[in-house]
């Protein structure tokens, strides 16, 4: 394949920019396009995520040879009543190509959507063996072109949206019909087509199941391992995160605008236990002001009478009721290991130290795996995921049937039959 040497920016969509559509009746007309036209629908979709509460999507785009580019108001479009099994069933039966589908599948999954069969240009991009897999490094390599990417952090819920925004997001599904063509003839040129497929059907089927809940999500807040060894700051933090957690909710708004990460740890370390104390943290006083220096700055800024309805004194009795709690309420100071979960552990330190001999095994197999994709110009972590390897390398006794093994894991055939025998060679 020829890459082009000067990519040059497509600043439009060919067709012009779209309007959005969210009336019952222009939503019967573009799913009518649709169903008159033919061939793969490009997908993608705008959320809100640094603003609102949640992940839902606020607009979805589409584009399909013959009945070009439609913009949807999810929000919109779900008070008026749009069923969008009617657009399932227009489109019946073809790819749905999106990049990195697994963003976006399970938003779909939300309003109603059921794509028959997905084509993920970045997975065909690793497959491929390319190291750069963003949307704007495959368009300038398979096709030449350098998309206009201004407005990715913007605020998708705000309305009307302004022309340049519904121009971004129409220029993320212009190219995508003909990025897929180029992408699976490269595919097929490797002998890789089935592979892909596979990986496709897999993805497909991981991002229409509901979202899973974090058993303990508030251990996702920034830099918390810095209080691993103190179980009261732990309950500090918990305890913020409850709180912001549930105003977030209640006000639709992102929880970093109420309270940011760094302030619960700070609040953790320093445990104010009075007013004098908690007043002398100016970050659980103040409220949060987003500073990028761009347009972003006056959305966040229409967020501010939300933020004023949270009164520091709701970060203050949270505190509190962390401090007061008993010794044996408190979260524990690190989850269970991995290992104790069904997984191996990640730290090769660990594996090195405690287990050699599986330390051994895990080095033997994953040097196999670099020869392997060396073979077939497959990154490693495309040949088989991590987890999976080090699952089987911790095994004991080690599996019989590493085929089958790697099957229950949730290898695809193709990773199976490619690696199996020869990584069982090095096991035994």
């Amino acid at each position: 394949m020829t890459e082009s040497k000067e990519p040059h920016l497509l600043k439009e969509p060919r067709e012009g920019v779209p309007d959005v559509i969210d009336t019952l009746k222009d939503f019967d007309a573009a799913v009518e396009r649709f169903a008159n036209a033919e061939g793969p629908v490009a997908a993608d979709a705008e959320r809100a995520s640094g603003f609102r509460y949640g992940h839902d999507d606020w607009l979805v785009q589409f584009k399909r040879e013959g009945a070009g580019i439609a913009l949807f108001d999810c929000m919109a479009l779900k008070e008026a009543g749009a069923d969008w099994s009617d657009f399932n069933d227009a489109v019946r039966g073809e790819d749905w190509i999106i990049h990195d589908s697994l963003q976006d599948l399970p938003g779909f999954f939300d309003l109603g959507m059921r794509p028959d069969a997905v084509f993920d240009t970045e997975v065909a991009a690793r497959l491929l063996g390319d190291t750069r897999f963003g949307l704007a490094a495959v368009t300038a390599k398979y096709l030449g072109l350098v998309l206009a990417k201004e407005h990715s952090a913007a605020d998708w819920s705000y309305r009307p949206l302004p022309r340049d925004w519904r121009n971004y997001a129409a220029l993320d599904v212009e190219v995508l019909i003909e990025l897929r063509s180029r992408l699976l003839a490269e595919l097929k040129a490797q002998g890789k087509e089935e592979w892909a497929r596979e990986e496709f059907s897999y993805l497909r089927q991981e991002g229409l199941q509901a979202r899973k809940p974090h058993l303990e999500p508030w251990r996702r807040v920034s830099h918390i391992t810095s209080l691993s060894h103190d179980p009261r700051a732990l309950a500090v933090v918990r305890s913020l995160w409850t709180a912001r957690d549930d105003w977030a909710r209640r006000l639709d708004i992102s929880p970093s605008l109420l309270l940011s990460d760094a302030a619960m740890i700070e609040a953790g370390q320093r445990k104010p236990r009075n007013l004098r104390s908690f007043n002398a943290i100016r970050s659980l006083n103040q409220r949060v002001r987003m500073h990028t220096g761009g347009e972003q700055d006056k959305m966040f800024e229409r967020y501010a009478p939300l933020q004023r309805q949270v009164r520091p004194s709701v970060w203050r009795e949270a505190i509190l009721e962390a401090l007061a709690l008993p010794q044996s309420e408190l979260p524990v100071t690190t989850p269970r290991p991995a290992h104790e979960e069904g997984n191996a552990p990640r730290s090769m330190k660990y594996w090195r130290e405690h287990h050699p001999e599986r330390f051994a095994r895990l080095q033997a197999a994953k040097a196999v795996l670099v020869q392997i994709g060396e073979d077939t110009r497959t990154p490693v972590e495309v040949l088989l995921k991590p987890q999976i390897l080090r699952n089987l390398c911790w095994a004991d006794p080690v599996p019989d049937d590493v085929a089958e093994f790697l099957t229950s894991q949730g290898a695809r055939n193709w990773q199976v039959s490619l690696i199996a025998e020869s990584v069982s060679r090095v096991m035994m």
